[in-house]
């Protein structure tokens, strides 16, 4: 979603001077109450609420990139009308805010209505080149989907959000955006790991955007309620306005939603591989944080492996069963398409034809996993026999001795690439991506030069050209990721006052994989003051 020199300009406007749409209300059914209150909500796809003022805005951080993409002026001033708007003190033309209604499995389990209890969209914007966005408040007050919470968000959790969606972008990864981050000046109580020790903490909002918000459970809530008349509307809005290639090549209902499912499937795949590509773990993958679009959606206690784990977690919820790790999450998005092919079974009673789409995502996956993976380790493709087997030994030695899988992989494209290269020559450039180097055993030192002669051995086979080999390699395996220990250092110094961390931090995530001269310690490993602390290894959902 990058502008391009060929994607038409138009001079950037301040926010409060656009003319939003509102497509979503105007299609489909409201809420006939507008009390803002909390309670079940039924034959309905969202309800309208405002959002909630907030004392003393400030803004934080903008999205230079995003405005451009979305043709919008910066702020420049505390009180600008375009921060009123951002803290939710504030409308432009045409919005009309509401809160999405839908429901979810969560950790594998029905848990009934859901919603946006504390995202509030406010309308939708059409960029310079004509593409429309919805714009929507993260933290901006209580909705009647809030389920007895607030509605707000604290600056720690606020500010991941916005660093990680904005990273996620120029890490090339499909992703929902964010523009803005607004302090609200006022503090919001929080009870970070559930145990009882509550702290007032700074609150903030994230300004989202994304083409739509739809999500598997908006779907999910319409079949479990026995709604099929408002979950047949909601499909033909989302392909209609999402889809429209799909809505004009079937005439039928039945081979639509079936041909939508499968597209939905096979983003989903691509997705997901690139999650396993940059070692990206989402941390709360239910069923109403996966888009219908094939973002990566709702950033909460999401992590980034540092030591290469497949075990890993960064979720405290999560930490007994691990059914969100890293190593888990493709089966995860494949169970969560499953639950949103039987929120369709009203839709599509052939059942094959959700089987297919559930098919889709297996090869989707499968085929972007091993073309990025086959960047990464700068061969042409995992094509010949042994590849499998080098690609699974090599998880296996990573795993073995604490590793840092970003450094490893960039490190790859350093390796002495000679047949009669030494032991000690093949081991250099990867010694940096070790936690501890001084401590491998004779035996991992010898497995590391087995595999890396066999991995050397398999670049050679190709003859590809080094240049090309290096380039390929590069723009697979970033070299800056919004590390946990460098997100909580921004977080630390943003509560202090201090954004100048974060600043830097953004700056470095705009080209991450470039090397900067001077930004060498936003590459570095975790330090060991980071190994146990809360933020830095482990998140709760609590924001």
């Amino acid at each position: 979603m990058a502008v391009d020199a060929a994607t038409p300009q138009r001079e950037a406007v301040p926010l409060e001077a656009v003319d939003f749409g509102d497509a979503f209300v105007r299609s489909l059914p409201a809420d006939p109450s507008t009390e803002n209150r909390i309670r079940a909500v039924s034959r309905a796809a969202f309800s309208f609420v405002q959002p909630t003022p907030v004392a003393a805005p400030r803004l934080l951080a903008w999205s230079d990139e995003l405005a451009t993409t979305l043709g919008l002026r910066r702020p420049d001033a505390l009180d600008d009308a375009t921060v009123q708007i951002l803290a939710g003190n504030g409308l432009a033309p045409g919005m009309r805010p509401y809160a999405a209604r839908y429901g979810g499995h969560q950790f594998g389990h029905w848990a009934g209505q859901l919603g946006d209890g504390r995202a509030i969209t406010l309308g939708e914007l059409t960029d310079p080149a004509g593409r429309a966005w919805e714009l929507q408040l993260k933290g901006a007050g209580r909705t009647p989907y809030s389920r007895h919470a607030d509605g707000r968000a604290v600056l720690r959790s606020s500010l991941r959000e916005f660093l990680c969606s904005e990273a996620m972008f120029h890490l090339g990864v499909p992703t929902t955006r964010a523009l803005s981050l607004v302090a609200s000046g006022e503090g919001v109580v929080r009870d970070m790991f559930y145990d009882g020790r509550p702290r007032t903490e700074p609150g903030a909002i994230v300004c989202r955007a994304s083409p739509s918000f739809l999500r598997f459970g908006n779907f999910e809530i319409l079949a479990a309620r026995d709604e099929p008349a408002l979950l047949a509307q909601l499909a033909d809005f989302a392909i209609q306005r999402f889809f429209p290639d799909i809505a004009a090549a079937h005439p039928s209902r039945e081979q639509r939603v079936a041909a939508w499912f499968a597209e939905v499937c096979r983003r989903t795949g691509e997705m997901i591989a690139h999650w396993m590509r940059v070692g990206f773990v989402h941390g709360v993958m239910n069923t109403d944080n996966m888009s219908i679009l094939g973002l990566t959606i709702d950033y909460g206690p999401y992590g980034w492996l540092e030591p290469f784990d497949p075990m890993w977690t960064p979720n405290t919820t999560d930490a007994e069963g691990r059914r969100y790790c890293f190593g888990a999450q493709p089966q995860i998005a494949q169970w969560n398409l499953a639950r949103f092919a039987g929120a369709l079974l009203s839709l599509v009673p052939e059942q094959s034809l959700l089987e297919a789409g559930l098919e889709e995502y297996r090869r989707s996956f499968q085929d972007h996993y091993r073309r990025m993976y086959a960047d990464k380790l700068g061969i042409l493709a995992l094509d010949r026999d042994g590849d499998d087997a080098l690609l699974g030994d090599l998880f296996s030695v990573i795993d073995a001795a604490e590793t840092d899988m970003t450094l490893l992989f960039r490190a790859l494209a350093e390796v002495p690439l000679h047949e009669d290269a030494g032991a000690a020559d093949l081991l250099r450039p990867v010694l940096p991506a070790f936690y501890a180097a001084e401590r491998l055993t004779d035996a991992q030192r010898a497995d590391w030069v087995s595999w890396l002669r066999r991995y050397t051995a398999r670049v050679r086979a190709d003859s590809q050209p080094a240049a090309r080999r290096a380039s390929v390699m590069r723009s697979a395996n970033p070299l800056y990721v919004p590390r946990n220990w460098l997100a909580q250092t921004a977080i630390d110094a943003a509560e202090q006052g201090d954004l100048g961390e974060l600043e830097a931090l953004m700056a470095v995530l705009r080209r991450p994989y470039e090397s900067q001269p001077g930004c060498e310690r936003f590459a570095a490993r975790r330090p060991e003051w980071a190994r146990d602390r809360p933020g830095c290894s482990a998140l709760s959902c609590s924001s």
